[in-house]
């Protein structure tokens, strides 16, 4: 796992700007693979990123980087504490709430809607995603917006440019460390 995949990848929570994303990396080992997160974790901590192995599945790894700070800020939201609780999280502790998200993801059938809540989605468009994923759509990019169109298009132009400023800085040298916005 390079450090210009996680650039292409998380640029914008490198940035400061999202609370998470998530991405999956094949793997061989899963020993120097568990080293690696925590190589990448004693780097970032400082700066308010963490890395977490989500799921594992047949030679490849679901990851979630994500800043903490800002996943309890989202997820003190009232609406989604509601729907958290709904889904039998414990909505009050958010280091909690990611581990009972791996669980989710390892023993639930379908993929958990409510996923959207630790990437910094607004509640609005994760509510209308599981409410349907195909009714109401307004437009799709990073994510299904089912709310406030406008906003949601300029946070994707945000993402946008901020992945190619990232990536063409460290085309140019500067390293994930420097990019990495302190939270």
């Amino acid at each position: 796992m390079g450090d210009q995949m996680l650039i292409r990848l998380c640029s914008p929570t490198l940035a400061g700007i999202k609370t998470g994303n998530l991405f999956t990396v094949d793997i061989e080992d899963r020993a120097k693979f568990t080293i690696e997160v925590r190589e990448f974790n004693c780097r970032l901590s400082g700066k308010g990123i963490r890395m977490i192995p989500i799921k594992y599945s047949d030679g490849h790894v679901l990851i979630y980087l994500y800043r903490p700070e800002f996943l309890k800020r989202d997820l003190a939201n009232e609406e989604a504490c509601r729907i958290l609780k709904e889904k039998g999280y414990s909505y009050r502790n958010f280091d909690l709430c990611v581990a009972e998200l791996a669980r989710h993801l390892a023993k639930d059938k379908s993929f958990p809607h409510e996923i959207g809540l630790f990437l910094g989605y607004p509640v609005v468009d994760v509510l209308g995603f599981m409410k349907s994923p195909e009714e109401g759509v307004k437009y799709t990019g990073f994510w299904k917006v089912y709310g406030d169109m406008d906003s949601a298009l300029r946070t994707f132009d945000k993402y946008k440019k901020c992945t190619e400023i990232y990536s063409r800085a460290h085309r140019n040298g500067t390293s994930l460390e420097q990019l990495t916005v302190v939270s």
